[in-house]
């Protein structure tokens, strides 16, 4: 565990919100060890620890399955969750004040949780994904309620080119009066993909204005696809 929170304190933090300020995305490198990557996916059939399972199919989300966490998180989520969002506040309440949003975040984790709770929010929304041949996931944004905060992440699984191909991450950023722009990203295993939830502040001649993005995963060609996405804010009971 010293080990991740010492690689997520000692990310290039100036760049990651340079990044985020331009892209809507940044990435961490390497933070999840071979060993940690496998022991996450092969907790995937252990039950006990999920509260929900969703067959994408049915909710036409895409084609894949996901599970939702219960709490209390495993050890290593509840710790690069906590550590992380320490870290990713700065920008977030940036965002905000650019926009002339009334909302400030919390420094901690724990504090936001209570904003959620406060309003009735109240189930962990942390959830690992499995795709396999032909799995995809549509555009969309995580949002679970009133309480949200604007920026999430992915931990990489899987290894893009070794255990499957295609499965690109898809980010589509719509942009007032013009035409949408895609970007594709292919993050290796054991990286952390931060991403915007829903929007991001764009500089214009009067100052800043919003612009919204949604994310989704491209077609898997061949083998299988498995990640854990760490959503800040719970979901309504």
């Amino acid at each position: 565990m010293d080990t991740i929170i010492e690689k997520i304190r000692n990310a290039k933090w100036d760049s990651i919100a340079e990044s985020m300020n331009r892209g809507g995305y940044a990435v961490i490198p390497s933070v999840l060890s071979e060993e940690e990557c496998e022991r996450l996916k092969d907790d995937y059939t252990n039950v006990a620890i999920y509260r929900k399972t969703v067959m994408m199919e049915r909710y036409r989300f895409g084609l894949g399955e996901y599970q939702y966490f219960n709490y209390p998180l495993p050890d290593i989520i509840e710790t690069i969750r906590t550590n992380i969002y320490s870290c990713l506040v700065p920008i977030a309440n940036r965002w905000f004040a650019q926009l002339n949003i009334d909302t400030q975040f919390p420094t901690t984790h724990a504090e936001l949780i209570q904003r959620c709770k406060d309003k009735g929010q109240d189930k962990a929304t942390v959830l690992i994904l499995k795709y396999g041949e032909g799995g995809f996931n549509t555009l969309h944004q995580d949002l679970y309620g009133d309480v949200y905060f604007p920026i999430q992440i992915v931990l990489m699984l899987s290894q893009h080119g070794q255990d499957f191909t295609g499965g690109e991450f898809v980010l589509t950023q719509q942009n007032p009066r013009a035409q949408s722009k895609a970007t594709v990203l292919k993050p290796n295993k054991g990286d952390i993909l931060i991403f915007t939830t829903n929007f991001k502040p764009e500089k214009g001649s009067k100052g800043y204005y919003r612009v919204n993005i949604k994310h989704g995963v491209s077609e898997v060609k061949t083998g299988n696809r498995y990640t854990l996405g760490i959503i800040f804010h719970d979901a309504l009971s």
